[in-house]
């Protein structure tokens, strides 16, 4: 890992939950967290450019960066720069509709960006029986090797 990643993943590490010695631990210990739905999170943080991400596509609705703890050769997370509400796929009301579509059509694109022409995998952690870790809709991205089925 190079001194820049290191030190990216020093500062994004600090933001996550303390002490989480796994995803699942995360995920537990983020829903026990007092209004985990209207916490700012990191994600709000690298929207904001107050913490530095890769990334690799951005326009007005969305963002997308690579994930600092890749499970491929290819990890990407797209997220909604606006979360109204919406911090996890459970909490989804109607009016989310055209967001909803809209990050799985930047999925593609930038999977087609990616090169991944063979294939990837999109995910959707909701909840903490879901391994959902940080209360904003994300959706992962993941590439560039051939994935297993059943997923987890």
């Amino acid at each position: 890992m190079k001194d820049k990643d290191k030190s990216r993943v020093g500062v994004l590490s600090s933001h996550l939950i303390p002490m989480a010695s796994s995803e699942k631990d995360a995920a537990l210990a983020a829903a026990a967290s007092p209004a985990a739905a209207d916490t700012p999170t990191i994600f709000d943080k690298i929207i904001n450019k107050e913490i530095p991400s890769t990334v690799v596509y951005e326009d007005d609705k969305v963002l997308a960066f690579r994930d600092i703890e890749p499970q491929a050769p290819t990890h990407i997370l797209i997220i909604p720069k606006v979360k109204d509400g919406l911090s996890g796929l459970s909490k989804a009301e109607e009016r989310h509709i055209e967001i909803l579509g809209y990050l799985l059509y930047i999925a593609k694109v930038v999977a087609k960006q990616e090169g991944l022409d063979d294939g990837f995998r999109i995910v959707i952690n909701d909840g903490p029986k879901g391994c959902q870790s940080v209360y904003h809709l994300h959706i992962h991205l993941i590439g560039g090797r051939q994935m297993n089925w059943p997923p987890g």
